[in-house]
């Protein structure tokens, strides 16, 4: 049977749908129908889409840990390249066929699959831990709003000056207004500052060798080999400041592997890959996991040394807007604040779209800005400094395995003689196979957890297995195993086209205009790249006079950048129009 049914999914419950499940359905009503052929995207959409997503504020803060968690220099380059390309290999070979064959979004499929009750449930735990990750993104902005209040470096769990919590209100609260009034348009910035911020990242790794590489007993870095002593001897030493034991190879990797678990394998990214024309463009997520996650992790560290030497004072004691501001100036302050206000407007959007299940009768206005209340209120405590790994590591364990429920009744059903959307074809609102599965599943890994017996990274294999052999052995037991009834509604094919319209050619001045401010935007962007390296090939002599005089450079161009960036970006989205989700 196709998986692209148009047909309503809550016919068949009546009135056992509850109140939370109908409103949510309203709610994504315009993603109720697989996507038409008319608006399926190429490759390079994804590619710039996974690009800009992946180089978010929290990128500052992993890329430090690691450091601080005693990974070696082996650990980062083979450790991370084996969970990244893990990931990506999550995408390309799971999520991305599912959501090409059913054309649908998540909510719509685990909606058929599970069931309201549990679609419900999910929605609700999903809200709850996109607030706390927004509010890891305001305390990563607001880390770097801090320094010229010249308020103290907030690195404990917990706020130990009052002021940073006046800060943290008042930029989460820009942050809440603007995902209220101008989602689309903060959207369309984010995407202007995706090339910029990835730059910041590279500029930052570049222009501290000369320091990196006096700390490490070397004349100057030229040859992979003299990278690797730096790495080993001064960076990625394998050693923690507190002398307890590092991290490990194996860890690295899986961390690498579930930092976007709910993402890959646990199919939220059916959103956007319902759109792609072939599976496998699943691939095009290895420009966000290794220009993205991969080099922007090995940069962060790398700035994170080295602002540390610039300060003389221990890594551990700074926070991202220290580190940014040390190595690039207020380019790098600002780096930080938009690489956190840009990450947590959406996170905000869907979190708020989420609790609207329990809160049928509010705006969307109304709901984003409790979200935000709650938001702010968690980004109070900068654990994001500490925790951060954890927290992704929790995050993705709680999501994943209503993933593998979908991917055992999508895949493993049709092929042990289970009927597929066995569940719709019943009156009834909870899947209790389902739900037990999952809660069963989550409370082991709590257990192996808690005892010591398996580390939380490496728990995500065994938890997403465990869940699916759970799940087919319940669904077989509570029916399962009847086929689907002879009057179930016959699969229609996606929709085949909408009728556009072509865009009409545009005068020559609009044309002019873009050209040049593309060009103008691209010369700012050279700049940001060749400053820094011309400050790191002259050595450690005079190293900060050339330091201080490059920070002046990058805010220069950062200026020039945005200005002609945003009026290039403008013109471009007016002339080939939105066509995408």
């Amino acid at each position: 049977m196709n998986p692209s049914m148009s047909t309503d999914p809550t016919a068949s419950h009546g009135s056992h749908v509850p109140e939370a499940a109908r409103f949510l359905d309203k709610l994504y009503e315009f993603d109720r129908e697989p996507v038409s052929q008319d608006r399926l995207l190429g490759p390079a959409y994804f590619a710039g889409s996974f690009s800009g997503e992946h180089v978010a504020a929290t990128e500052f803060v992993i890329g430090v840990l690691f450091v601080n968690w005693g990974a070696s220099v082996t650990d980062i380059f083979f450790g991370l390249a084996i969970g990244n390309l893990l990931a990506v290999l999550t995408w390309t070979l799971v999520c991305a066929p599912i959501a090409v064959e059913t054309r649908l979004t998540f909510y719509w499929y685990m909606r058929r699959i599970g069931g309201p009750m549990v679609t419900v449930i999910y929605n609700i735990l999903n809200a709850f831990l996109f607030c706390i990750l927004a509010g890891c993104m305001i305390t990563v902005s607001a880390s770097a709003a801090r320094i010229p209040l010249s308020i103290p470096a907030q690195v404990r769990w917990y706020p130990t000056d009052w002021r940073f919590v006046l800060l943290v209100l008042g930029v989460g609260a820009v942050v809440v207004t603007l995902a209220i009034l101008g989602f689309k348009k903060l959207a369309d910035f984010s995407s202007v500052c995706s090339p910029w911020m990835f730059l910041m990242f590279l500029a930052g790794a570049i222009v501290v060798l000369p320091k990196l590489a006096q700390s490490a007993g070397l004349t100057s870095i030229d040859s992979l080999n003299s990278f690797w002593a730096m790495g080993e001897r001064v960076v990625w030493t394998g050693r923690t400041p507190s002398g307890e034991p590092p991290l490990g190879f194996w860890k690295v990797a899986a961390f690498a592997w579930i930092c976007n678990l709910a993402m890959h394998a646990g199919l939220s990214d059916m959103a956007l890959f319902r759109y792609a024309k072939k599976a496998s463009y699943g691939l095009c997520s290895a420009f966000g996991m290794f220009l993205g996650h991969y080099l922007a992790w090995i940069c962060a560290g790398m700035m994170g040394v080295g602002a540390a030497l610039l300060l003389n004072a221990p890594l551990a004691s700074l926070d991202a807007g220290e580190v940014a501001y040390q190595t690039l100036g207020w380019s790098g302050v600002l780096a930080v604040i938009a690489a956190g206000w840009t990450t947590a407007n959406p996170t905000l959007y869907r979190a708020g779209l989420a609790l609207q299940a329990i809160t049928p009768n509010w705006s969307r206005a109304r709901v984003t800005l409790v979200v935000g209340i709650i938001t702010t209120m968690i980004a109070c405590f900068p654990f994001v400094f500490t925790r951060l790994l954890n927290f992704v590591g929790i995050y993705g364990l709680l999501l994943a395995p209503v993933g593998a429920i979908v991917v055992a009744e999508h895949w493993i059903f049709p092929r042990i003689g289970l009927t597929r959307y066995w569940f719709s074809y019943r009156n009834s609102a909870l899947n209790w196979p389902a739900l037990v599965s999952w809660v069963a599943t989550i409370t082991l890994a709590l257990i192996l957890e808690r005892s010591g017996i398996l580390h939380l990274f490496y728990l995500a294999v065994p938890v997403y297995v465990l869940t699916i052999l759970l799940y087919v052995a319940l669904a077989s037991v509570a029916g399962a195993k009847v086929p689907a009834p002879a009057t179930a509604p016959e699969p229609v094919q996606s929709p085949t086209s909408s009728t556009g319209q072509t865009p009409s050619a545009k005068p020559r001045a609009h044309r002019a205009l873009m050209v040049g401010s593309v060009v103008l935007a691209l010369a700012a962007l050279l700049i940001c790249l060749v400053v820094p390296v011309y400050v790191a090939g002259g050595g450690i002599e005079s190293f900060e006079m050339r330091l201080a005089t490059m920070k002046n450079w990058l805010v220069a161009a950062t200026l020039v950048y945005f200005v002609c960036g945003t009026v290039f970006y403008r013109r471009w989205r007016g002339e080939k129009g939105t066509g995408n989700a």
